[in-house]
């Protein structure tokens, strides 16, 4: 359905990347979804209406909770569409994140009443009736679910949106609860405990742990989370492509929201090279990330000297000597400096995210290290950062 929409409502409707097409998948998403939450709370309600299930009642109350959900989801994406102006000038697009979070706390929110409720139900049971009419209504609602999974999932990371990823999540908490509600439904004649209140409670942590899930994916971005593989990999092999780059370092990923992502890095180059030309490499560099990522990149020059005779040497022990200590930790920005009595090796240590070695303690385990090998040299050693994420 939202495939055959999607060609009627959408013009280039498989240019993803481009702003206005991801917004209107968004919109469309979210008003289908509102829809079949709809139509699903009111199936849910009837059949619990008539069966006295707190369990089904729960369940479709949580489906209306997941109608404003998409509510929140389709305002947020209008939102997040406009453009910047000088009080946002890296635009709006982060209010499609808080979105995801406030449908985060919706979902919390509905999980913990149903909880309490069910509570209730196990304290003042009641009789639950069953009928074709109730199955029929929840095995629908199971498939309605599956294919709002379905397709939440597919476009959400076609055009990279957190909040539908979340609602995704959501969904398919939904098609787990209706079905334990389902299989509560035939199995009550048959016992003689309060099933109904102790499978509401089961829906409700659920719900709860979707909630929490969906925060969990909505708060990352918004602190502050690493580049993923996949981009660092393809800005790499970009950056790495011409010829007369070296190396790539500090790379540090900023995100302002999806379609709004800006890349800063330092790039090695030969200092014998000719800076005019060096310059123009880079300001191709840079276009070429944004043709190929959409994303905007800030490149700094870093030049090396490559012709130093004794530079691969100390390259070499500087690299046992990191590998000795942690197979984890690499290098950067390595230079030579010659003085009168010893010579200075300055470079950059990379630690991985988590590094839990005190920066002074690490400075001097390398600085003995590198002493006891190479015993007229002075080593300055500065300590980094990754923030790339090179696990996803």
């Amino acid at each position: 359905m939202i495939t055959l929409l999607s060609r009627i409502f959408i013009k280039n409707h498989t240019d993803y990347a481009d702003p206005t097409v991801r917004r209107q998948y968004g919109s469309l998403c979210s008003i289908v979804g509102i829809m079949l939450n709809i139509l699903l709370f009111i199936g849910k309600y009837i059949a619990g209406t008539l069966s006295g299930s707190i369990a089904i009642v729960a369940d479709g109350l949580n489906s209306i909770s997941d109608a404003f959900s998409s509510l929140i989801t389709l305002v947020s994406f209008k939102l997040a569409g406009k453009k910047p102006d000088p009080s946002h000038p890296f635009g709006h697009g982060r209010i499609e994140y808080i979105a995801g979070l406030i449908v985060s706390f919706i979902i919390l929110y509905t999980g913990i009443q149903l909880f309490i409720d069910s509570i209730d139900k196990i304290r003042h049971p009641e009789k639950i009736e069953s009928s074709l009419l109730i199955i029929i209504i929840l095995v629908v609602s199971i498939l309605v679910k599956l294919y709002m999974v379905f397709y939440n999932h597919r476009i959400g990371k076609k055009i990279n949106s957190a909040t539908m990823s979340a609602t995704a999540t959501d969904s398919f908490s939904d098609v787990a609860s209706t079905f334990v509600v389902l299989l509560c439904t035939l199995l009550a004649k048959h016992v003689t405990f309060p099933l109904d209140g102790y499978c509401g409670l089961l829906v409700s942590c659920l719900v709860i742990y979707a909630g929490f899930s969906a925060a969990r994916e909505t708060v990352a971005p918004l602190l502050g989370q690493p580049a993923d593989k996949e981009t660092v990999d393809e800005i790499e092999r970009i950056v790495m492509s011409h010829d007369g780059v070296i190396g790539i370092h500090d790379l540090v990923l900023h995100d302002y929201g999806p379609g709004r992502r800006m890349v800063s890095l330092h790039v090695e180059v030969p200092g014998k090279d000719d800076i005019f030309k060096i310059h123009d490499m880079i300001d191709n560099i840079e276009g070429e990330i944004y043709m190929n990522m959409q994303i905007e990149a800030t490149i700094h020059m870093d030049p090396v000297d490559t012709e130093d005779p004794r530079r691969d040497h100390f390259m070499e022990v500087v690299a046992g000597v990191l590998h000795t200590i942690d197979p984890k930790l690499t290098f950067h920005d390595f230079r030579i400096v010659p003085g009168d009595t010893h010579t200075n090796l300055v470079f950059d240590v990379v630690t991985p995210a988590g590094y839990r070695a005190n920066d002074d303690e690490l400075r001097e385990a390398i600085f003995t290290a590198v002493l006891a090998k190479e015993s007229n040299v002075y080593v300055s050693a500065k300590i980094d950062r990754d923030f790339t994420d090179r696990t996803k």
